[in-house]
């Protein structure tokens, strides 16, 4: 693993994660489109007073997506909001910079899941880091599905350095968990932040956590520059491939009105949590993006219903009790013969 840089980012930083993450809206666009097949993005460019813009792409009513986002966005400006300042205090006092694409999809079809990636980089000063990850949210679960969204992103992952999805995967079960539900919003992927050449891995908030013990374990590791921009390009390529096998498997899957009720149920967790606990949400709010493309994530339906139970027995049931608790989706075995007995294992 290359070293160089660790402290300080390299000339024209900024211009080539810029470049990174538009060819990753760009690719997955086109990925998107193609299976698809009957509707399009269409793209609106915006400024940012303060400074930077972007472009956001929605398609809607397509063959496959109800509603998806791709966004690019490209800000900066001369004071942080206070999100930022509490997690990196260093940071404060200098002009920053950030970019970013992020993506959220809802296919019509329940036994497709809900998806959604970010990958971002960030300058202020002398700060600088990388950040991202994905993960994938069903209704009717699929082991298998979930094993290949995971292995996708684990051999990402590795390309780096093997050490890496041992970290990020238990990272991403703790950050996308809905503290006032007591669930996590789906099954998990990677997530990664505040990677700044340090050396140290978790910078979560959880010091206590899977993530933390296993980091500490493992202890530093020398991770420069380029290895960061390495790993999100690796990372951000893996999505097409993670998920696009996921859609060609359910999209003919049969289905009714009790799983159209019971997904818009299940939309209505997402939006509590993109509202209540997502950082990114926060970030661009605070620092003044375009709502509509910040909001963008958001279902195009959903409802709550007080007191919901799902009945014993049931796919509802499964997706409640196993597929949103945090799991050992590699090595627990316990997985399999539960999912068989709900005729979610193929």
């Amino acid at each position: 693993m290359s070293s160089i840089n660790v402290g300080k980012p390299p000339e024209h930083s900024r211009e080539r994660a810029k470049a990174l993450v538009l060819s990753l809206q760009d690719e997955i666009c086109n990925g998107l489109e193609t299976i698809d097949g009957n509707s399009t993005f269409q793209e609106e460019s915006w400024e940012r007073p303060e400074g930077g813009g972007g472009r956001s792409r929605v398609m809607r009513d397509g063959r496959i997506f109800e509603q998806g986002g791709v966004n690019f966005s490209e800000v900066y400006g001369q004071e942080l909001p206070q999100s930022i300042i509490s997690q990196r205090p260093e940071a404060k006092g200098h002009p920053w910079f950030a970019t970013g694409t992020s993506m959220v999809l809802h296919p019509k079809n329940p036994y497709i899941p809900t998806v959604h990636l970010n990958y971002r980089y960030f300058e202020a000063g002398p700060v600088w880091w990388f950040g991202g990850g994905a993960d994938l949210t069903p209704y009717y679960p699929y082991l298998s599905d979930t094993l290949h969204f995971h292995r996708t992103h684990q051999k990402a992952c590795d390309s780096i350095n093997p050490i890496l999805h041992k970290i990020f995967k238990p990272w991403c079960d703790e950050y996308f968990f809905l503290k006032h539900r007591n669930e996590t919003r789906g099954v998990g992927g990677i997530f990664f932040d505040y990677q700044d050449g340090s050396g140290k891995l978790y910078k979560g908030q959880n010091k206590d956590g899977q993530a933390a013990n296993i980091a500490k374990k493992i202890g530093n590791l020398s991770l420069g520059w380029e290895d960061l921009f390495s790993l999100a390009k690796a990372c951000g390529k893996a999505f097409l491939p993670s998920y696009i096998p996921i859609i060609e498997k359910r999209e003919n899957h049969t289905f009714g009105e009790k799983e159209r009720q019971f997904q818009l149920y299940r939309r209505g967790r997402y939006v509590e949590f993109n509202l209540v606990w997502d950082r990114g949400t926060i970030f661009g709010l605070q620092t003044n993006g375009r709502t509509e493309s910040i909001l963008m994530s958001l279902p195009p339906l959903a409802r709550w219903e007080y007191g919901f139970k799902t009945t014993p027995g049931t796919r509802e049931e499964l997706l409640t009790t196993v597929f949103t608790k945090p799991q050992d989706w590699f090595n627990d075995e316990s997985l399999e013969k539960i999912c068989r007995n709900y005729q979610a294992f193929d």
